[in-house]
């Protein structure tokens, strides 16, 4: 978050709503619903109620919806609410505060069971997010902290993230390189991807953060190229960089490429997709790892954390999602092309044993 990944401007300009370029621009309106993703919300054969009778609506609120991240995301959360028999509701994000929160009342006034709100920032959320709770509609978040005791977390163990990708790059760079970092704060994943470079930088003193960018201005992967760019100039002794959401690594990668720096930068990036295996196999690409979940798994992952907190059985405060570490010699070596691909040869990437029950059908 990948990432999430969670509109803040560039350049360390506060976050907050009101500091931002003027989100108002955006209608607020139902133009973001997308309408039922599942034709039929049937009954479920031995399911607990409501899914005994069918017709239970799940609504999900995207914050950002651009990147395969999120569309795989959203495809693994429509397959897995197809087999629930769940009419899922799907709020595309367009990471403007103000119509998340819209969004979410709009998700409130039809009368879902359950909201999956999906990235955000905490502080636009916790009194709309309140609100839905008070009516008893359950909410589940991903990766963003909404810091309530009745808001279960579903997050891509980060941690665990940033720690591969980190761990790989010191393995082909030893411990003493220059990095550039690109990075937004303010996203709950991003955040906690972040503690684990400020940590790792401490512990490898002679790793030398030489500039730091980023950005979620759309399209994002242009937009952080186009600051890449003017840092591969300003700083042409980087050799590594840690660019912690795919997007950030595939404008990283553009970046290099216009520069012809395939031969002299080794990108290191979280989260994948289909688009983002055909850039790391490309020849002198400077994309070399990505430590990553499958998107689709957690957007499944998502839908059944809903519908167990809908069914009022128990459940996990912080659901965690564990990652894969997948490098260009792994993509090369098991001639793997595509997302589906990876999955069939790492099993470990197909599934996730996260949020079930015996009565769930897991779709993956």
């Amino acid at each position: 978050m990948k990432t999430s990944i969670h509109q803040l401007i560039r350049n360390g300009v506060s976050r907050r709503p009101s500091a931002r370029r003027t989100l108002g621009a955006f209608a607020l309106c139902a133009a973001g619903l997308a309408g039922s993703l599942t034709a039929h919300a049937g009954a479920l054969k031995g399911a607990p109620a409501p899914f005994d009778k069918g017709g239970v609506k799940i609504a999900l609120v995207n914050y950002i919806s651009e990147g395969d991240f999120f569309q795989a995301y959203e495809a693994g959360a429509q397959k897995q609410a197809k087999a629930l028999g769940i009419d899922l509701r799907i709020f595309e994000g367009r990471q403007d505060a103000a119509q998340q929160r819209d969004q979410i009342q709009q998700a409130i006034n039809l009368g879902v069971s359950a909201i999956i709100v999906n990235h955000g920032l905490p502080e636009s959320l916790g009194d709309v997010v309140q609100q839905a709770l008070d009516k008893g509609i359950k909410v589940i978040a991903f990766d963003v902290n909404l810091s309530n005791p009745k808001v279960p977390q579903i997050e891509q163990s980060d941690r665990d993230l940033a720690s591969l990708l980190l761990a790989q790059a010191v393995k082909d760079n030893g411990n003493a390189f220059s990095a550039g970092y690109v990075y937004v704060a303010g996203f709950a994943p991003l955040d906690r991807r972040d503690a684990v470079w400020q940590s790792f930088k401490r512990e490898h003193p002679a790793v030398q953060e030489k500039a730091r960018w980023g950005t979620v201005d759309n399209p994002i992967a242009q937009s952080v190229a186009n600051q890449a760019a003017a840092a591969y100039r300003a700083h042409p002794d980087i050799r590594v960089v840690i660019a912690p959401y795919d997007e950030f690594a595939r404008g990283a990668n553009l970046a290099a490429n216009e520069a012809n720096l395939g031969d002299k930068l080794r990108i290191y990036s979280a989260d994948i997709s289909t688009a983002d295996i055909e850039a790391i196999r490309a020849p002198n690409s400077a994309w070399v790892a990505t430590a990553a979940t499958n998107p689709a798994v957690v957007g499944a992952v998502s839908v059944r954390a809903a519908a167990i907190e809908v069914a009022g059985q128990p459940l996990a405060h912080q659901i965690v999602v564990k990652p894969t570490l997948v490098t260009r010699d792994d993509l090369v070596k098991n001639d793997i092309r595509t997302v589906a691909e990876l999955g069939t040869k790492f099993p470990a990437f197909r599934t996730s044993d996260a949020a079930t029950a015996p009565w769930i059908p897991v779709e993956q």
